[in-house]
Order: C-alpha cells, then structure tokens, then sequence
C-alpha cells in the first residue's frame, strides 16, 4: 500500500508483479527453446510462466464456478492448459502472458483512480495537541470529538474541521478549496482537516468528527466509486454467462463431432482451443471499464470526485443543464454594486469592526476606492435592531431602510440572519443621527468563470432555477448568458421544474434546498466547498475546487469515454467475428488466434487508458 497522496507506481500493483513475471519467465522460455536447451528446461520455464500469470484468473474462475457460474479467467485458463496439452505450450504461454497484461492494464487504472483523488486531497496528520484543563496532549485525530479544543502550531497540518477560537495565521488549504493563496483566518474563520497552517498558531474548536470531516466524506466517496461498475459493464456481464456457456458448448461440439466421425484427434482438440481462444468475450469485457475508469482518475486530478462509472456514463448522455445561483453560479457572498463615495466611507467606518459579508464587502468595496475611511468608536451590533457606531462626532447606523415613519431601522448584518438577500431596489439605507443620507446596493458576486462555463454547456439548453426573486435572478442570469430563468422556485417547485426538462437532465446546486432537484435529476453535481451536507450526499458529483470550469470539462471528459466505449466494443467485436469465422470456415493457427484475440485486448485497454492524459481534460 503506497502513501496516501503518492502516486502509484506501476510495480506497486501485484498484478503488475506476476505479470512481469510471467512475461519474463515465457521470454526466457522462447530463449531456452530456440538456443537448443533441452526440452525439460524451456517446458520448466513455460509452465512457471503459466503459474505466475495464471493464478490468480484460476481462483477467480474457480470462486465463479463454484457460485455456478462460468467466468472468462476460467475460459482462458482452460484454453491455455489445452493449447499446453497438444504439445503447444508457447501459445498457451502467449496467452497467459498476454491475459496477464490485460489484468494488470485494468488493475493499474483503477489504483490510478485512488490515487489521483487522493493525490488531490492531503490527509491530516495521525496525530493533534488537544488541549485539556491539565494542559496539554497529543491524540490521535480518529479520537477527536465534537467540542474539543486543539492547538495548531505554526506549520502544522491541521487534525479537524473546526472554528478557530483563537490566533491569526495563513492556512494553505489549496488541497481542499483549491485556493493558489494561503487563507488568512482568524477567531470565527472554519478550518479543514488536511490544512497546512502557516507562521501563525491557532486554537481551534472541533466542529465535526473525524469520520465526518471534508476530508472523510471525499474519501468515502473514492471508495464508492471505485466499488461501482457502469450499466454497460453490468449489462457486458449478464451477457457474459451466458455467452460463456455458449462458448464451452460450441468447443465441446467442435471437438466430439468431428471425433464421432473418425477425425485425428490432435488437429480436432487443436481446432477447439483456438475457437475457445478467439471467441471468449475478454476484450469486449475489458472495452468498458479502462474507459471510466481512466475518465474518473482524470476528472479526480481536477477536482471533480464522480461518485461511480455509472454516474459517468450518465453524464454523457446529457440533454439540459440547471443551475442554482446562490452559491453555484454565484459566490454566496455580497459584493457593492452602486453607492456613493461619501455614504461608502461613513458605512465602512461603522462596519469595520463587522465581521458579517455584508459588512466586509462594504469595507472591501471602499478599499478598493481608497477611500480614506474614519475611525468608530461604541460600535453596537444588535441582533434585530441594527449596526451602529460614532463617527465624527455623530451616530451612524447601517441597515435595513425603514418601511414607515418611526420604524427601528434593522442592521444590515442582523437582517440578513433574518432574510438571505436584501431586495437589489431597497440597498442598504446609511443614516446619519437618524437622518438617511443615502443607500448601498449589494448583489452576489458571480463566480470566476461562471459566463464562460455557462457558454461551454449552451449546446445543453442551460436554465436558471432559484428561490431568489426574479430581478436578482435575471441579473445573474444576464450576466453569465442564461436565457431561460425560473425564479421564486420553493424546493418542490425545483423537482417539478427539473423533471419538466426531460430525462436526462444535470443539475449542479450547493444548498439544502437543491438537495431534490439533485436527487430528482439524471445526474447531480454538487459544488464541495460551500455545500451541505445533504447537497453532498445527494449529488452523484462533488466539484471539490468550486471551479465552474470544471463542470463542462467533466461533461466533455464523460461524452469521450463514452464514445470511446463504443469504439472499443466495435474493435473487440470485430477481432471476434472475424477470428471465429477464419476457424470455422478455414484453417486459423493457434499462434494467430491467441495473438489476434488478446491482441485486441491490450488494444482495448490500451485505448480506454488513453483518458488519463493531461489533454484529456479540456
């Protein structure tokens, strides 16, 4: 088992290591064989070269039988002993070589699946400093529990997610959010399981537990993929049973009939182990998983964790897309939009000291104008009355606008606990001792890449669907090109809207109100890094990163693996007819038949492994 966050080596597989083995046993075989050594050497060399490529297809053909099934290792360990027992023991040694090879092709790409997720995520450390009436020490982060206080020293990885109860630091957490900048964080900030924290120490307060964290849930959704098999494999073996049997009846046929009617007996059993060769379906198994499997370690590179191949196959067959927008197409967090200098100046001096987004993008904004903004005193933030602070002498308040004469004026970080937006036409309301001076509008931040993102995915006839008001809903939808918009949508009005879009429609949301439209639709995706819970569980993707981008690549990366798939079927089934139509009709030797038929096994994993290049991520 390699390190978490390592990539494996190809020696590292076991199937890789017999079947090296097994290539270079058969090698040397064919050395020993053609340099004249007696017949017991090479004969010695070919039948190790059997046992270390053959083992391990024998006991799963055997565990198949045995559940009254026939499998296609079995197919092949039995063609290859045959091939063995009329005095052809290099082909049958080809044939394991090459059966070997196959397996070991599809054992490196589904360890290569692990490994690119993983590789994406740094694991938290085994242990933390808990700190305790006592004073202090160090536990294993899997005894953590909700509640405990541990403390993160400068360069450590941080053991749990929490709240920061105490310090200042940078946290590296590009392994989780998939931020290029370390992230300053302070008393209230969340921290990640997995973080790497900076020249600051800081006290955190446990808020999950370990097998609840980010970082578990991640990891148990690689685990989940890596179990799964797509409908196509599934459907590959209800047939392939089947199929199986037909294989052995026709063999056993070829064999007896031309014996009952006074045939030789060598070239007969010949003939019957090479049509058992090229007719078994391996290659036609092995053209749909390499595809997915090798799709679904490209898109965990990048950040998108596809919860199984079947989910992979889904996204392919796509035809509509709907986005939330708070949270998904947008940040979730204000940002100013239309204010005056002398308003914004006096609101960022009372909302300095706020810690609510509001409050910070009011204070970001005037920044960003370098506005030369006063120093408050007594500053008050009441929940469900307002904020205020002296400024200048006077009292200034920032908040909600009053509906009505002598109305208590709500503060615009209490009101937004109340209401999640502020009407774009009412803005934040800036008083001064009671007298309102001016407005601040804010609207949420649309996401980096949102309108090219959206522009990718047009070809999919993308809708907007929100429980925000409709003006704020078109705003968005005009800003990142979105032509259809369905707004004021309670949850269930989300289901109903999405199943009105067809059969095979995608979804991408972030929120607890997304959760039925996620499982309603054909396929979800869940944006990770903001997400709920429930949204995360629901979704059959997880776009860890936030990278808008990420959800047209993924779709293309699903539609060329699907494409792929079909492709491989076409070459596998072509190597088969035309093998089993050469034996029947003529003459084909086995030599031929094994390097034809497993041939195009290689070529078909081959092929499939194609999708985890670089490139194949656009």
């Amino acid at each position: 088992m390699t390190n978490t966050g390592e990539r494996t080596r190809h020696f590292d597989v076991p199937e890789v290591r017999w079947a090296a083995a097994s290539t270079v046993l058969f090698l040397a075989g064919i050395a020993a064989q053609f340099a004249g050594a007696p017949t017991w050497a090479w004969w010695a060399l070919y039948l190790a070269c059997y046992v270390t490529g053959g083992w391990e297809p024998l006991l799963a053909g055997l565990a198949a039988l045995r559940a009254k099934t026939l499998d296609v290792d079995l197919l092949m360990i039995v063609a290859a002993i045959g091939a063995a027992a009329i005095g052809q023991v290099l082909d049958g040694g080809l044939l394991i070589v090459i059966f070997a090879t196959s397996g070991a092709l599809e054992a490196v790409a589904t360890r290569r699946t692990a490994d690119s997720v993983r590789g994406l995520l740094d694991l938290a450390g085994d242990t933390a400093t808990r700190v305790t009436a006592d004073g202090e020490e160090v536990v294993d982060t899997t005894s953590l529990v909700i509640g405990d206080v541990v403390l993160i020293r400068p360069g450590e990885r941080v053991g749990a997610d929490g709240e920061v109860l105490d310090g200042a630091s940078e946290v590296d957490q590009a392994s989780i959010t998939g931020e290029s900048m370390p992230v300053l964080k302070t008393t209230g900030d969340e921290v990640f399981a997995g973080t790497l924290n900076g020249t600051g120490a800081l006290r955190v307060r446990v808020s999950r537990a370990a097998s609840d964290t980010v970082l578990a849930r991640i990891v148990a959704m690689v685990e989940e993929a890596s179990a799964t098999k797509a409908r196509t494999q599934l459907f590959i073996e209800k047939i392939e049973q089947r199929y199986s049997v037909c294989v052995v009846a026709a063999t056993l046929t070829l064999f007896f009939l031309p014996l009952a009617f006074g045939a030789s007996l060598q070239p007969t059993l010949l003939r019957a182990m090479t049509f058992m060769i090229v007719a078994s379906p391996c290659a036609v198994v092995l053209a749909t998983m390499p595809p997915l499997l090798s799709a679904i370690a490209n898109a965990g590179r990048h950040g998108v964790l596809v919860k199984s191949a079947a989910v992979l196959e889904r996204l392919g067959t796509i035809t509509r897309v709907a986005f939330d927008k708070t949270g998904t197409l947008t940040e979730g967090m204000p940002r100013v939009i239309d204010a005056e200098d002398a308003v914004l100046r006096l609101a960022a001096a009372v909302e300095y000291a706020s810690e609510h987004p509001v409050g910070r993008a009011i204070v970001a904004e005037a920044r960003s104008r370098g506005l030369d903004v006063p120093q408050a005193r007594e500053f008050a933030s009441i929940p469900g009355q307002g904020v205020t602070a002296i400024v200048n002498g006077t009292r200034v308040a920032v908040g909600r606008p009053e509906r009505k004469a002598g109305a208590v004026r709500v503060g615009a970080a209490a009101a937004l606990n109340v209401a999640p937006s502020l009407p774009a036409d009412e803005g934040v309301a800036v008083t001064v001792d009671e007298v309102e001076i001016g407005r601040i509008r804010l609207s949420d931040r649309v996401r980096p890449g949102a309108s090219e993102a959206v522009a990718r995915l047009l070809d999919l006839n993308p809708v907007l669907l929100t429980g925000d008001s409709e003006a704020a809903a078109r705003r968005v939808a005009a800003e990142v090109g979105i032509e259809d918009v369905r707004a004021e949508l309670f949850p269930q009005d989300k289901v109903f809207a999405v199943r009105a879009l067809g059969d095979r429609v995608l979804v991408v949301g972030d929120g607890v109100n997304d959760a039925p439209a996620l499982a309603a639709a054909h396929t979800g995706i869940a944006m990770g890094r903001a997400g709920s819970d429930l949204a995360l569980e629901t979704a059959d993707a997880v776009v860890v990163r936030d990278e808008l981008s990420a959800i047209p690549a993924v779709v293309t990366l699903a539609r060329r693996a699907r494409r792929l798939v079909l492709v491989n079927l076409v070459i596998a089934s072509t190597f088969i007819v035309g093998l089993v139509a050469w034996d029947l009709l003529g003459e084909l030797p086995l030599p031929l038949g094994v390097a034809g038929h497993e041939g195009s096994t290689i070529i078909v994993a081959l092929n499939g492994l194609r999708l985890l290049r670089k490139s194949a991520w656009v």
